[in-house]
């Protein structure tokens, strides 16, 4: 005699799994159940990124120093090449070039490294992914949040660079705060960007340095863009292209705000504008692109 027939029979495994209370394990949960869940784990994120920041230099005999160390050991070699060899300086006084290219390192430094770790934020840390659950936008923010924190030591040697070269603490000085607060945003959201593309392509990771390295020399960190741009007889829509772009946007307004001399005839049109939608919009889709993905990253 046969079976009577399940009430089941029929039913997709979507219908089964509401029809009995279900859930899928792992699933993404809406984008603002998402940003709760973050927000519930701001500890773990701030931990996290300190955590990382000690370990970071562990190994080596002078430890932290070497976060301050590295930056400018990279603005010398710059300040000897093309400061000196290849005649960069044109454009901007003599007597602020110094504070001019530290701070130009120091700035796109933040941005650089912050994207460095994104790539390897999920793919470097696959154990911890798979081993327990949370939301994975708090790998690539806390890298973001750990290269803040490392700039934020190296504002100490800079503030002493910039007085030693007759730029002292002013008002002006407060607006460094909301740039690079729109600067972290805008380096969050390029994290998460490259945090899930880094996520099924290991190898851009090997590839991102060159990448950075041309976008640092587009971007006017060793030179002015509108003097070394000035008897190339190109259109101007060029000059204003790499002057709005968003590493050369974010270093103009730390150094108009630092440094005595650089003043407003340095900085694009609607500088602030320009500032406040890069961050907007990098920080929005990176957010919602690496949201896309929670469900995959681990897996496969």
């Amino acid at each position: 005699m046969s079976a009577p027939p399940s009430p089941d029979e029929g039913l997709t495994a979507a219908q089964l799994a509401a029809k009995h209370g279900l859930t899928v394990s792992g699933a993404r949960p809406s984008l603002f159940e998402y940003v709760r869940q973050l927000w519930d784990r701001r500890h773990f994120i701030l931990a996290f990124s300190r955590a990382k920041l000690t370990a970071q230099y562990s190994q080596a005999k002078l430890g932290q120093l070497w976060q301050v160390a590295t930056p400018l050991l990279n603005a010398a070699v710059y300040f000897f090449i093309f400061g000196m060899l290849l005649g960069a300086r044109e454009g901007i006084p003599s007597d602020i070039y110094v504070p001019f290219l530290v701070t130009g390192v120091f700035v796109f430094t933040f941005t650089q490294s912050s994207v460095l770790a994104g790539v390897r934020a999920i793919s470097g840390n696959l154990g911890l992914v798979r081993a327990l659950h949370f939301p994975r936008a708090s790998l690539p923010l806390s890298f973001a949040l750990q290269q803040l924190q490392q700039l934020l030591y190296s504002m100490i040697v800079l503030v002493v660079i910039m007085m030693a070269f007759g730029s002292f603490p002013d008002l002006s000085w407060l607006l460094v705060l909301p740039a690079l607060t729109l600067q972290f945003v805008f380096n969050s959201g390029l994290a998460l960007i490259f945090a899930r593309m880094g996520s099924k392509t290991p190898d851009l990771a090997q590839l991102m340095p060159f990448l950075l390295r041309t976008w640092m020399y587009a971007s006017g960190v060793m030179f002015s863009i509108p003097a070394m741009l000035a008897d190339k007889n190109w259109p101007g829509w060029i000059t204003d292209v790499l002057q709005w772009n968003p590493a050369a946007i974010y270093m103009d307004l730390v150094r108009f705000a630092m440094i005595d001399g650089y003043d407003s005839s340095f900085l694009p049109a609607h500088v602030w504008a320009f500032a406040l939608g890069w961050a907007v919009l990098a920080g929005g889709v990176g957010f919602v692109y690496f949201w896309k993905a929670e469900e995959r990253y681990g897996r496969g």
